[in-house]
């Protein structure tokens, strides 16, 4: 047998039905049949009153058209019945869906978490504990709680495990408002972030030394609600002491028997923390589904594909028969009128109006990032959307039509009165536009298309301003002058010190502010030169990666520096201020 031929008899010996509870539907043939059976009986009882040479020409329609239609309406039937029912015969790789299982692990940073029995400290081998588990966790969406008196959210459910990583650092009992050790209060938050993310069913981790009956409460609770709650004991059993936040001395024990009860009630397991990854795997979080690990490290499964559309185009055919005598005539003649009723391209069929702006957009940025400002003005012209107007105005400023740029500008702003882009490259564009008139080249001020030319290259750090940026992201970048965007797309000089102009300000008062910003930046960069610590090996690194820093490119990266060494070295400070904010709502709630 050649290749061709076992093909085939592997193709039948695969034939099988996606939806075989679709093919009942061919139960109804028998109904259809008997109902026809049932209307020619009943047209035969003229047989008996009317003459054989008179009755065919009587009734409504012969007996042959009857017979064609029902054939028709049962091999529609049939052939419908077989398309839902999906036929397959073939495979093919599909992507693995990802359940993305949740997971929120809960840590107790009561004062014990300071405690030794688990050398060095049991918050630095729970922190290690914990970066195992987000490093090597495979699918599944994770977030962290931490609580003591009360549960605070470290970081809520994400599929990116490394950022949840990023506050392991900061953990520890200081950062806590309130003293104490709630495990209840501390399921039920867990159980809480779990239903708002939208999970029905979902695991929760406490890392704890021991619960009492109001945990396994809370535990028993969230596991009629789906959520299993497993347990990971910190310290050993003959315990250690510690120093509380108040200076008192306590001594901290691993209660394993009522871990191992909340355990129970929680519908999960217990383990007490082990130096490898062995009470990971118990746990079951490492690997939360094999789906989910599959599919976190790409690879792939089969799947067997639905071949019913092939049926389709015989039911298409089928059904033209349904149509009148002539009527599949006047369709064909439609589709084929219709085009010739417009021309081309004065009707899209297929855009709403919102996309055809969005369309406009995209042709104007990209018109507008390859410097062709009339063609990018043409595309923005005529939309009525404040991003509209405030992109027309970047793309008539640059060409030097200064008039038409405020205007556009001022219609934006009508429509938006707070959109700050526009406010500023607008009032760029007025002081642009009164040094030109002050210049006396000729132009006069004079607006309107075509009236004025773009500012000369050597004024471009005070003529260009933000005019230069769009919504849609473009950047513009001048000689003499490095740009960068801002989070709404527009444009801010590099120096630190350039204020925005205002067009009410006289020159020399814009001048004044200048130099003061000036000797104010050269302030901050003499003290970043004086610590210099990292700028050579940021010179290197640019060699080496064959980049020349200029000159201002080397002042921008010298005050970024420079602020950053100001930023206090305290990476639970941000945690700590956002818990006692928590707390202090909460109060005011009455929570």
């Amino acid at each position: 047998m050649n290749e061709r031929g076992s093909s085939l008899v592997q193709a039948l010996g695969d034939f099988h039905f996606l939806r075989p509870w679709w093919l009942l539907a061919l139960l109804v043939l028998p109904v259809l049949w008997w109902l026809w059976r049932l209307t020619q009986q009943r047209a035969n009882a003229w047989r008996g009153l009317v003459d054989a040479h008179l009755l065919a020409h009587l009734q409504v329609g012969g007996g042959r058209r009857q017979r064609l239609t029902l054939v028709g309406c049962l091999l529609a039937w049939s052939l419908g019945a077989l398309a839902m029912a999906g036929p397959t015969w073939r495979q093919a790789e599909q992507p693995l869906w990802q359940t993305r299982a949740p997971l929120v692990i809960a840590l107790d940073l009561s004062g014990s978490i300071n405690a030794n029995d688990l050398p060095p400290s049991r918050l630095l081998q729970a922190r290690a504990k914990l970066a195992t588990l987000l490093r090597e966790r495979a699918g599944g969406q994770v977030g962290l709680v931490a609580y003591a008196g009360q549960p605070f959210t470290v970081a809520p459910l994400t599929d990116d495990a490394a950022n949840v990583a990023l506050f392991l650092d900061a953990l520890q009992p200081g950062i806590m408002p309130v003293p104490g050790n709630d495990a209840r209060q501390a399921i039920a938050w867990s159980q809480g972030l779990l239903r708002q993310a939208g999970f029905d069913q979902g695991q929760i981790l406490l890392l704890t030394d021991h619960a009492d009956d109001n945990a396994e409460a809370a535990a028993r609770s969230a596991a009629a609600r789906g959520y299993s709650v497993s347990v990971m004991g910190l310290g050993t059993a003959d315990g250690a002491a510690y120093r509380d936040a108040d200076g008192q001395i306590g001594r901290a024990r691993l209660d394993a028997a009522s871990l191992q009860r909340l355990a129970s009630a929680g519908a999960g397991r217990y383990t007490p923390l082990t130096s490898d990854d062995r009470d990971l795997k118990l746990l079951g979080v490492l690997d939360p589904q094999s789906e989910d690990a599959r599919a976190a490290h790409g690879e792939k499964g089969t799947s067997w594909l639905d071949q019913g559309y092939w049926v389709l185009p015989l039911l298409m055919l089928l059904c033209l028969l349904a149509f009148r005598r002539g009527g599949v005539l006047a369709v064909l003649a439609l589709c084929a009128v219709l085009p010739m009723a417009f021309p081309a391209g004065a009707v899209d069929w297929w855009q709403r109006a919102d996309q055809k702006a969005q369309a406009r957009i995209e042709q104007g940025a990209q018109a507008y990032r390859r410097g062709d400002f009339e063609t990018a003005e043409s595309k923005f012209r005529g939309l009525p959307t404040a991003d509209g107007l405030y992109n027309r105005g970047n793309a008539l400023a640059k060409q030097g039509r200064y008039d038409e740029a405020i205007a556009a500008y001022d219609a934006a702003l009508k429509q938006q009165p707070g959109m700050e882009d526009a406010i500023a490259n607008r009032a760029a564009v007025e002081a642009a536009r009164k040094r030109q008139q002050q210049s006396g080249d000729g132009q006069g001020g004079q607006g309107g298309k075509g009236g004025q030319k773009p500012p000369p290259q050597g004024q471009n750090q005070q003529q260009d301003g933000k005019q230069g940026a769009d919504k849609t992201g473009a950047q513009d970048r001048s000689e003499g002058n490095s740009k960068q965007q801002d989070p709404k797309g527009g444009e801010q000089d590099g120096k630190q010190g350039d204020p925005q102009e205002d067009p009410a300000k006289s020159e020399a008062q814009r001048q004044q502010e200048q130099q003061s910003a000036d000797a104010a930046q050269r302030q901050r960069m003499e003290q970043a030169m004086q610590q210099g610590q990292g700028e050579q090996d940021a010179d290197k690194a640019a060699q080496a990666n064959g980049k020349q820093e200029t000159p201002a490119e080397r002042e921008r990266r010298q005050a970024t520096e420079a602020w950053l060494r100001r930023v206090p070295d305290d990476p639970g400070g941000l945690l700590k201020a956002k818990f006692q904010l928590e707390y202090e709502r909460r109060q005011r709630e009455g929570q």
